[in-house]
């Protein structure tokens, strides 16, 4: 039986170009409700995977299934998702209800009303009679989304959606992001190679690195925010290093080039500095820190990237 909550699963997904593996025996799972980062550096194969799902290429080995659907013998259910792969394209000369509209016209849909909703949802409801060659770069991306809206889908597809934004163009699509799943109900599937873009918006994420999955889970399962990486500027240095290596909960000590880096149970942050200022160590900067990028860099500078699942 196929499980309801699974809206994306790909099995052992593969496209290979000659002898390269661009995706290599690639294991998705998107749930429904999921804001799923699908997060890796540029050529990693993110578009290639997003474009295997939406059957704009053809996997060399491995499948898709959507909703349950193994889209090989059923594609009907690419009703039910809405996609905005790079960017989008518009007639410049016409406004973003005329450009609504012939889109609308492509699909089948008849509801008019529905041009409005999704131009109201992406807050472009007062610019629906502009012409779109006066919009900005955000404000298409916005447009792009109202587009992938028109006939009401449970997933959205976004590929690099804030690519040459600037920051409060930046800040709008992810908005826009959060009020789609809260506030809408939509599952978004979000690619993206900037990091912290992923940690503000995930709710579960995917890391792909050289084609391969290195990770996927809970972001804040993966990122195991009880345990924090801290940077620790403290002298003597080599004397604290050694009163770290005795403190209980204390791991992974090491002297980095200009501080000292270790992990600390978030519960044991204040008894570890007072025991460093106790024993006499000059401690001039202790800062937490367990973000997206040090789990990213973490595992994709190990030679051995592996698999990790949470």
């Amino acid at each position: 039986m196929n499980d309801p909550d699974i809206v994306i699963r790909t099995e052992n997904l593969t496209k290979r170009f000659g002898r390269r593996a661009a995706v290599d025996r690639l294991n998705l799972e998107v749930l429904r409700g999921d804001v799923f980062g699908f997060l890796g550096p540029n050529g990693a194969g993110k578009s290639t995977t997003i474009r295997m799902i939406l059957s704009l290429i053809r996997p060399s080995a491995g499948y898709v299934e959507l909703f349950g659907h193994d889209i090989r013998s059923d594609r009907s259910v690419y009703a039910r998702v809405g996609g905005l792969v790079e960017k989008p394209d518009f007639y410049s000369y016409l406004s973003a209800r005329k450009n609504l509209e012939i889109v609308q016209a492509l699909y089948g849909v008849e509801d008019k009303r529905r041009i409005g909703e999704v131009l109201e949802i992406v807050g472009l409801a007062d610019r629906a009679s502009d012409r779109v060659k006066s919009f900005s770069h955000g404000m298409k991306q916005r447009l792009g989304i109202a587009q992938a809206l028109l006939t009401s889908p449970e997933l959205i597809i976004l590929d690099e959606p804030t690519s040459g934004l600037d920051p409060q163009g930046m800040k709008e699509v992810r908005d826009l992001i959060r009020t789609l799943n809260r506030d809408q109900g939509k599952t978004i599937f979000l690619s993206s190679h900037l990091l912290y873009e992923i940690e503000m918006v995930a709710t579960r994420m995917c890391i792909l690195h050289r084609g391969e999955m290195v990770a996927q889970g809970e972001v804040n399962a993966l990122l195991n925010k009880e345990r924090l990486t801290v940077r620790i500027h403290a002298e003597p240095r080599g004397t604290a290093i050694g009163i770290l290596r005795t403190l209980p909960g204390v791991g992974e000590v090491r002297d980095a080039d200009d501080h000292i880096s270790c992990t600390i149970p978030e519960e044991r942050l204040a008894a570890v500095n007072a025991a460093l200022v106790r024993e006499g160590i000059a401690v001039s900067s202790f800062a937490p820190r367990r973000s997206l990028e040090d789990f990213f860099l973490s595992i994709t500078e190990r030679p051995d990237a592996g698999n990790t699942k949470a």
